[in-house]
């Protein structure tokens, strides 16, 4: 076997592997004698077939097995002989073979580029972090004190409006026949509360205390009981009572109904939770500024390939029309040696400018990263995978056992999750080595949109449209979130939604 480099241009590099007919003969030769132990074949006892007729039988077979096991070994000592470290799969391609010949094949790669290290020593990092904002919590009280008002009999006889509290007796119709679930008994229910199936609520708003009325609603057309769906349904309802809400109260016993000590400790869980809910956009940030940092290192080539994926993968999502054509043609069970319209197909110079930027930002991050975490030993153990697929598997309630059989038959899904876990132990380790500095921001600046924002990593969540932009979650106001302690005792019963949960 001879190996010989044809091409060295950048991080391109191709070899010829000349691999002798000798070579391939004896190579054939081992792969029948193997056959020959275990072939069961009629009118021999295993183990016991002429080579010759093992030849007859399976002599292409075993060639091709032959064939593939020596370019292998001539792709290992190209690899391995010129010291090679591959950003991206080889291709091998066979470009002459005839039977009783030499066959010839050619090997083309992209090696990793020389990527100079940074000293992490010498980043300097911002690492953002929020205080409780008091009006914020003071948002969330009152908020919360209003949602939790106590009931009062009304101060004299009235009709029921909205807000009320009235307890009913209902028993649901559908063609006069009484269905399963729709019926109850003192049932206290909120008005305007829409927990019950739209129309229902509002049929009761003018009834007095004491009547008996018939409220006709439609279940909604995709309503999870399929048997109710788009179907009228008739309540017959008697109120029993009516209660209306007191005037709401901050106090120590508003906190103690919710469960705290005082109004000092429902503070501070509403001033945790709120904390809680700016982490995980605190985390990207940070993350982003580890990457800005690693950006404005030194320069290096990005292999071909890599870039092209990426921006492909950044052109389609900058140019939606594009996009929706690609997925078009592959909804369609048939040839796919069409061509496909270009990602970048339709875009202005300089958005294609921009889409190439960014798709070389990310791979030479995600290569700096991975080079990082190589240099230093870091990897991703079993029992961190493990950990997240468990984590994965949680967002699922009730199948669970699912989505863990989904990782364990899907190897690729399971380096998929590993991706993101192997970048926040190098960008920790990273954090741990810079001189990183703690800076108070607000909410407005933790979540403000930034147009000159860099891109961040390949491995980093990708921009919705054009210019990378982090989502404002419903964190933002802390009062819209509300916290785990809060109605701990209010929970509305199962019958809500008409017992729409039959």
């Amino acid at each position: 076997m001879n190996v010989s480099e044809t091409k060295s241009d950048g991080l391109l590099r191709e070899y010829k592997i000349v691999i002798t007919a000798a070579e391939i003969d004896a190579e054939v030769a081992k792969k029948l004698e193997e056959l020959a132990k275990t072939v069961k074949m009629p009118g021999f006892r295993p183990g016991k077939v002429p080579l010759s007729v093992v030849k007859t039988r399976f002599g292409d077979q075993a060639r091709g097995e032959a064939i593939k096991t020596a370019l292998d070994e001539g792709a290992r000592q190209a690899i391995e002989g010129n010291d090679l470290r591959l950003a991206s799969q080889p291709q091998v391609d066979i470009k002459s073979y005839e039977e009783d010949k030499d066959l010839e094949a050619s090997l083309a790669c992209e090696v990793m580029p020389a990527i100079a290290m940074p000293d992490l020593s010498k980043l300097s990092i911002e690492k953002p972090r929020i205080e409780s904002d008091p009006k914020e919590i003071d948002e969330a009280l009152d908020r919360i004190a209003d949602e939790n008002r106590p009931t009062v009999a009304l101060a004299k006889p009235r009709a029921a409006k909205l807000g009320d509290v009235s307890t009913i007796d209902f028993i649901g119709r559908i063609d006069g026949e009484p269905f399963e679930g729709g019926a109850a008994e003192g049932h206290a229910l909120e008005l305007g509360s829409n927990s019950f199936i739209p129309g229902f609520e509002e049929g009761l708003v003018g009834a007095k205390i004491g009547a008996t009325l018939d409220v006709p609603v439609t279940f909604p057309e995709d309503y999870q009981a399929a048997h109710l769906a788009g179907k009228l349904a008739v309540f017959e309802v008697t109120v029993k009572d009516i209660q209306e809400k007191a005037a709401a109260s901050i106090d120590d016993e508003l906190a103690k109904r919710l469960g705290f000590d005082d109004l000092g400790g429902l503070k501070d869980a509403i001033g945790q939770q709120i904390n809680g809910q700016h982490e995980t956009a605190l985390r990207q940030l940070v993350k982003k500024n580890v990457l800005d940092a690693l950006a404005d290192g030194e320069a290096f080539d990005v292999p071909p390939s890599l870039y092209q994926q990426e921006y492909d993968s950044v052109a389609r999502t900058m140019n939606p029309k594009a996009a929706e054509q690609h997925d078009h043609d592959h909804d369609h069970d048939h040839d796919h040696d069409h061509d496909h319209p270009a990602a970048d197909e339709g875009m202005s110079k300089a958005d294609k400018e921009e889409a190439s930027n960014i798709a070389t930002r990310r791979v030479r991050l995600g290569l700096l990263i991975t080079e990082i975490g190589r240099e230093n030993n870091i990897d991703v153990t079993e029992e961190d995978t493990r950990r997240a697929v468990f984590e994965e598997a949680r967002r699922y309630p009730g199948q669970e056992q699912m989505v863990l059989e989904y990782f364990q038959k899907n190897p690729q899904a399971m380096q998929q999750i590993a991706g993101p876990i192997f970048e926040d132990k190098v960008v920790d380790f990273i954090l741990e080595m810079a001189k990183v500095s703690d800076v108070v921001i607000d909410t407005d600046t933790l979540y403000k949109v930034d147009d000159d924002a860099k891109p961040a990593a390949k491995s980093a969540k990708k921009p919705a449209a054009k210019k990378a932009a982090a989502k404002k979650p419903a964190a933002k106001k802390a009062a819209e979130k509300k916290p785990a302690a809060k109605k701990a005792a209010e929970k509305k019963p199962a019958v809500k939604k008409a017992a729409a949960k039959k």
